[in-house]
Parts: C-alpha cells; sequence; structure tokens
C-alpha cells in the first residue's frame, strides 16, 4: 500500500469497494510510479549531458552489444528492451499488426483525434502535465501528428524488432515522457494531489485510448475489426506497451473490448473529472483535423468542425462530451449515419473476397511505408 494515495484521484477506500484490495494496491502503487529506468536515463543526460544522448541513440539504433562502457542508466534501459517477453515471436512481429492496415490511414487519424486523444485530454493529470510544460493548446496539431506518424511507424510489420523504425521511434517516445515528468516536477506540479506525473495510470490509460478507445472509434465509423483482428491488435500493443514503459500487470492478457473495458473501468475510476485544460486540447484537436472529415466520409464542405463534434459525442458518449463542452451538432449527426452504413456495406462485401481483403491490407501496408519513407504510394 503506498504512504500517500494522491488526493485528486479518488481514495483507496472506494477503490477497494469496487475492485477489492489487490487492485487497490495495485492502484496505488501505479499512481505513485512512473519509469524508473527512463527516468534514470534523464536524469544521466542532465549530469553528463550530450555523451549520453549519443549513448542512447547508438544502442537504439546497434543495440547494446555496439556500446563500450556505456551509461549505467542507458544499459540498464536497453536491457529491459532489448529482453523480449515469452509471448514475442516473429509472427507477432510480422502479422499481428495487419488488421490495422485494413482502414485507410484517414480514418486512423479519425480515431486518433476525436476518439483517442480527446479521451487522454480528458484525464486531469495528462492536461496538467501538458499545461505545465507549456505550449498547450498551439501545440495541439503537432502533437497529434506526431503521435499519427509514431502509430503509424510502430504497426508496420516488423517495425518492432531491435533497431528498427518503429523500435526506435516507440523508446524515443518513452524518453519523451520521462524528459515531461522531470519538467513538470520543476515546475510545480502537485504529486501530493495527483501522483508522479505521467504515472503508470496515465501510461496504462494513454495504451488503453491507442487500443479500445481508439478501435471502438474506427467501429463507430464503419471500419469495425472481428474479435480475432482484435485479439492480434491487442497482443502486438502488448509489446508496444512494454517498450513503452507500461507494467505488463495492468495491460497485458487483455485480448478483446470486453477485457479492456474492465481494467479502463479501474483506470478511470482513478483519473479524475475534467478540468478546463481538458476542454481546450479537446476543441483544439477537433478544430486540426476536421478538414479530413470530407475524405473519409464524404461530407458536404463545411460540415467537418460539426462533424467532428458529432463524432465525439458517439465516441464517448454525451455525458462526456458536455463536460468538455462541446456543442451538439445535430444536422452533422444526421448525415454520419448513412454514410457510416454505406462504408459498413462496402466494407463487409470486401471481406467476403479473401484475396481483395488481403490486396486491402497489403495497399494499407505499402502506404503507411511510403509516408513513413516520406514517398508516394501506388493507389
Amino acid at each position: 500500500m503506498p504512504e500517500s494515495w494522491p488526493t485528486t484521484r479518488s481514495r483507496r477506500s472506494s477503490i477497494v469497494a469496487q475492485f477489492g484490495e489487490a487492485r487497490a494496491d495495485l492502484v496505488g502503487w501505479a499512481l505513485t510510479t512512473g519509469d524508473p529506468l527512463a527516468d534514470a536515463v534523464v536524469d544521466e543526460i542532465h549530469e553528463h549531458g550530450r555523451a549520453v544522448n549519443l549513448a542512447l541513440t547508438e544502442g537504439l539504433g546497434h543495440g547494446l552489444a555496439s556500446l563500450t562502457d556505456p551509461p549505467p542508466a542507458v544499459a540498464a534501459l536497453l536491457r529491459e528492451t532489448e529482453t523480449l517477453p515469452d509471448y514475442v515471436d516473429d509472427a507477432l512481429l510480422d502479422e499481428a499488426s495487419l488488421p490495422h492496415f485494413s482502414s485507410p490511414a484517414p480514418v486512423h487519424i479519425l480515431s486518433l483525434s476525436a476518439g483517442s486523444l480527446v479521451h487522454v485530454y480528458e484525464s486531469p493529470s495528462i492536461s496538467k502535465v501538458l499545461a505545465t510544460t507549456g505550449k498547450l493548446i498551439e501545440g495541439a496539431p503537432r502533437r497529434l501528428a506526431e503521435t499519427g506518424k509514431w502509430i503509424a511507424t510502430a504497426l508496420l510489420p516488423g517495425a518492432l524488432r531491435r533497431g528498427n523504425p518503429g523500435y526506435v521511434a516507440t523508446i524515443q517516445v518513452r524518453m519523451l515522457h520521462a524528459h515531461m515528468r522531470r519538467l513538470a516536477r520543476n515546475r510545480g506540479y502537485d504529486e501530493a494531489a495527483d501522483g508522479v506525473p505521467i504515472n503508470q495510470i496515465d501510461l496504462a490509460r494513454t495504451w488503453m485510448d491507442f487500443t479500445l478507445t481508439s478501435y471502438t472509434a474506427e467501429q463507430a465509423m464503419g471500419f469495425g475489426c472481428t474479435s480475432n483482428e482484435l485479439a492480434s491488435l491487442y497482443r502486438y500493443w502488448w509489446y508496444v506497451g512494454h517498450l513503452l514503459g507500461v507494467s505488463p500487470r495492468l495491460v497485458e492478457g487483455i485480448s478483446s473490448h470486453d477485457d479492456a473495458r474492465r481494467v479502463a473501468d479501474l483506470l478511470q475510476a482513478v483519473t479524475g473529472p475534467a478540468i478546463p485544460e481538458s476542454s481546450e486540447l479537446a476543441f483544439a484537436t477537433c478544430r486540426a483535423i476536421a478538414g479530413q472529415l470530407n475524405d473519409v466520409l464524404s461530407l458536404p464542405r463545411g460540415m467537418g468542425l460539426q462533424a467532428m463534434y458529432a463524432l465525439t459525442r458517439r465516441f464517448h458518449g454525451h455525458a462526456v462530451a458536455d463536460e468538455l463542452g462541446l456543442p451538439h451538432a445535430f444536422a452533422a449527426d444526421r448525415l454520419l449515419t448513412p454514410a457510416i452504413s454505406a462504408i459498413r456495406l462496402r466494407r463487409a462485401k470486401l471481406r467476403r473476397d479473401l484475396a481483395a481483403w488481403r490486396r486491402e491490407i497489403e495497399k494499407g501496408v505499402a502506404r503507411a511505408k511510403s509516408a513513413a519513407e516520406g514517398t508516394d504510394a501506388a493507389a
């Protein structure tokens, strides 16, 4: 049991009543724990400077064995990331993420924005970290673009092998979290109230938004996955979580949306109510991506932002949207229903032709590779 339960993150007695002693102990530990391995590397960087950064970059690209006398914290981090969990094999690395590419890239951007990131920003602790580290609102479009690029890179087949772009990019995201954690602490983040900045609950909640929230949002737009496809994607994301420094006790073993919702309920119980910064970030995210809706759902020009509000309400429900202050968009919502129905019909027809379905996935992978390399893919 932790020495001090953060005052804004519910109460231990409430978590015990809802989820039991063992889960309350896990949550108490998670709220007061960041990422000790990555945090130690950041401390080493601040103490010894450029040489540590160079060692980390070399080690990510070529492995710990390539380093002579590596800094101790860098060595410890690389030893962990290079140790494969027992569920990781060639099939997982090369094939488990393939269902992701059955949907076009703009669909993933929409589910990431109106789905994942709006829910991430609903967390007051995460919004406070962004507020204390600067560029809260003006940085929203860039965060969206960078997050989308990272996910597309990390999910490419083979990308998470040691030294490959997805592996490197994922650990760079982990290091960004560690740098933000240190910066938030130096700028007065209240750990007694909110727990460690970007703590294990926050990390697991974000992992859940890239899986449960994102894939249910895509299903709501007509781009759903089968139960087998979801199980494959969740398994792949276990390994992404491992590289991100998310505790396996919080996410490993999840193989369906039902599994994920049970954990998400626990995480939500200690998230706390939205704050004004959460609403500002939600609005900024909707504005940043509204124009792409026309490409996906063939809506009339000028309806993009209204449709984003309508989708956000479909993804998260009216209670959350009201809490964030997002307006209703009744006209746009009426236009969404036939557009989504048409997408579902087209996708069901395509699935019935296995060869066509495989080609669709192959085209999605090719486009993602081309985008990552900065080249144009054939249609």
